[in-house]
């Protein structure tokens, strides 16, 4: 299984399944199903993704959750 974590700086994933709950969860279905990788921390935490235009910033333990597919 490969997660959102596992995903390098300027590749594109899509989602495949979502894991958990809570506000990320539903920010990323109502968004869609692409992700683009735009930076990471220095220590890995957090990630600034774009999916559908917006910004997002995601936690460690969250992109761990989100399950992808190159």
């Amino acid at each position: 299984m490969k997660t959102l974590r596992d995903v390098k700086i300027g590749e594109t994933a899509k989602v495949v399944k979502l894991h958990g709950e809570g506000p990320v969860k539903r920010r990323i279905m109502d968004m869609g199903m692409e992700v683009f990788v735009r930076k990471v921390a220095p220590l890995g935490d957090p990630m600034e993704v774009t999916v559908r235009g917006y910004e997002l910033s995601l936690r460690k333990a969250d992109t761990e959750m989100i399950e992808v597919q190159e």
